[in-house]
């Protein structure tokens, strides 16, 4: 399944740091920006986190929620949050469901060597649950400014 721009973004209930869960359509009304990365404190995922983290005084001005979703565990995230001091919340999709309602999960190549993997992807839903941007195959320099630029928009 793929989501596209102008479609209704699929719901989804899912456990989150801290131990709590998070139903996508509980923020209706809100921007939303739902992030894809592949794991937990690696580099590039920890330079986009911190990237959104270091963004969202700009973000809130938008008043868009910033979450991140990858397949590590809830204790994973609680790590990962408490280490890069991240503000905002992140879902554990540990059976991969989300990753494939948004079409992030993938057949990647390394070396030759093919794997399934999550594509960084990020989504930006306006408040009445519609995907207004998809951005995949995600380069994170620049990402966050770009994707910051365009909730501004809404």
């Amino acid at each position: 399944m793929s989501v596209e721009e102008g479609k209704k973004a699929p719901d989804f209930t899912a456990a989150i740091d801290g131990g709590g869960k998070l139903k996508l359509s509980d923020l209706k009304g809100k921007t939303v920006i739902l992030y894809f990365y592949p794991k937990d404190d690696t580099t590039g995922c920890t330079k986009e986190a911190c990237g959104f983290r270091d963004s969202l005084p700009d973000f809130s001005k938008t008043r868009a929620t910033v979450i991140g979703v990858s397949k590590d565990s809830v204790a994973s995230h609680d790590k990962f949050k408490a280490k890069y001091e991240l503000p905002f919340t992140l879902v554990s999709d540990a059976d991969g469901k989300i990753c494939e309602k948004y079409g992030t999960w993938i057949e990647k190549s390394m070396y030759g060597r093919k794997y399934m993997g999550i594509d960084r992807a990020t989504f930006l839903i306006d408040g009445t649950g519609t995907v207004r941007k998809v951005w995949r195959k995600v380069k994170v320099p620049g990402h966050v400014e770009e994707v910051l630029g365009a909730a501004k928009s809404l």
